[in-house]
């Protein structure tokens, strides 16, 4: 990303000082927490490294076996771009958590939905990918499918932060951080 979007989006003074006040967290929330959720997690890390703001991105699942190594097809899709997440295990999603993140997305309706009901007190902060580009669908789920379907899976989610990062951007930040 060029320096020009960080500046419009995190301010001049947070791009020259790496040790800024600005706290942003988001939480991606897929089922297993093995294909999609860590892939989004693998591919934001790398987007805002460049900010010169503190993030803090995260995964899990809503029906995750807490220990479970990223699909294969998942690594090798991120290996292709330079990402490492060959120690990511998967975790179910808790009570704890969801109080520890600003921003929860998920990726299909029906998690959106789950955590509205298991988790009423923090309804406003989770809201479905999709609706970063204010639009309303799931993220299809490439597990058990060959690489390419994985490859889609990565396309789509760079493309909606590409397209809806500053709302996520937004959304993310701590409000009660420094602005």
């Amino acid at each position: 990303m060029c320096t020009e979007f960080y500046e419009r989006l995190f301010g001049r003074e947070d791009q020259e000082n790496k040790g800024n006040e600005r706290m942003y967290s988001v939480m991606f929330v897929c089922t297993a927490n093995i294909c999609r959720s860590p892939m989004a997690m693998g591919l934001m890390r790398i987007l805002v490294q460049e900010s010169g703001s503190d993030w803090r991105v995260e995964s899990t699942g809503t029906w995750a076996i807490n220990g479970e190594p990223a699909a294969l097809n998942t690594q090798k899709v991120l290996e292709a771009r330079g990402i490492d997440i060959r120690s990511h295990r998967s975790r179910l999603i808790t009570r704890e958590l969801m109080h520890q993140f600003n921003l929860i997305l998920t990726m299909e309706r029906g998690h959106k939905e789950a955590l509205h009901i298991e988790f009423p007190e923090y309804t406003g902060r989770v809201y479905l990918l999709s609706e970063m580009v204010g639009d309303v669908y799931d993220i299809n789920d490439p597990i058990g499918g060959p690489l390419v379907d994985f490859q889609d899976t990565a396309k789509e989610i760079d493309q909606i932060f590409s397209d809806g990062f500053e709302k996520i951007v937004t959304l993310s930040q701590d409000p009660s951080s420094n602005s």
